[in-house]
């Protein structure tokens, strides 16, 4: 039977950016079932009490995004008893890993050439561009999965904020959901309480400077631009979003019919 999550949101201490997307309407006036599909940041450091709420929204699956690298760096998700734990890297396990060893160490240098002047913000761009054309086959894969059998569902990456994001954005085009909606929950993810927090290796001054934290910023930003940017890829890729669920994640009418039963009230 399927569990609801409390009416209140929840204040998990070691998972950031935890919430139900129930309640979002669609264009044909129904809404997302509340207790059946939830995003957040990764749940390696969930405490005790963190996994006991999260075991008690009666989860059937977590889909979690990182890749080997991510895993490697904050560890394995904690352990949920009689939850179906899936691994869909959404970027290779190599992608961004010096990048990211660079930000540790707080290389000032490098850091300005690859991130001022809005190279930070094209970035970040790009990289949900890239997700959309070359992650079909995942996208694809957890949609099927979620119409089939998995719900309730989990979805997280590191932040929440960006493969997550972009999945339950994909997830909730595909029942219909206005876009004005989707973007406003994307947007939740900029609240200061759900903010990825980075982990630096340097103790120099100038891994945590102002300068250091400014250049960052557009990569730990939901901003609309980015998911905006998404959704003209899926235009300019495939003409629009039924070609899009068709032919590149290749779904049939009567899967996105099982979708908004599952997902749907």
């Amino acid at each position: 039977m399927t569990q609801h999550a409390p009416s209140t949101e929840p204040e998990l201490t070691g998972v950031r950016n935890f919430r139900d997307v129930g309640g979002l309407p669609t264009v044909d006036g129904r809404r997302v079932r509340p207790g059946v599909l939830f995003r957040s940041g990764h749940l390696a450091h969930a405490t005790a009490e963190d996994a006991a709420f999260l075991s008690g929204l009666g989860l059937h699956t977590i889909f979690d995004f990182r890749n080997a690298a991510d895993q490697k760096l904050e560890g394995a998700d904690v352990a949920l008893p009689g939850v179906r734990n899936v691994n869909l890297p959404l970027s290779d396990p190599a992608d961004g890993s010096e990048f990211w060893k660079m930000v540790r160490d707080g290389d000032m240098d490098q850091l300005r050439s690859l991130l001022s002047g809005g190279r930070a913000a094209d970035r970040m761009i790009n990289s949900y561009r890239s997700i959309i054309t070359d992650r079909t086959a995942e996208h694809g894969r957890v949609l099927h999965a979620v119409a089939e059998d998995s719900v309730p569902a989990l979805m997280h990456c590191a932040a929440g904020k960006d493969r997550a994001g972009l999945s339950i954005a994909v997830t909730l085009l595909a029942v219909g959901v206005e876009r004005e909606a989707i973007e406003a929950d994307y947007l939740e993810s900029n609240a200061k309480h759900r903010r990825y927090k980075v982990h630096r290796s340097s103790t120099s001054p100038d891994a945590y400077s102002p300068e250091v934290m400014e250049l960052l910023s557009p990569l730990f930003d939901a901003r609309a631009e980015y998911l905006r940017a998404a959704f003209e890829t899926i235009e300019q890729h495939w003409g629009g979003t039924e070609r899009y669920f068709a032919e590149g994640l290749g779904l049939t009418a009567a899967d996105r019919d099982r979708l908004r039963e599952r997902l749907l009230v």
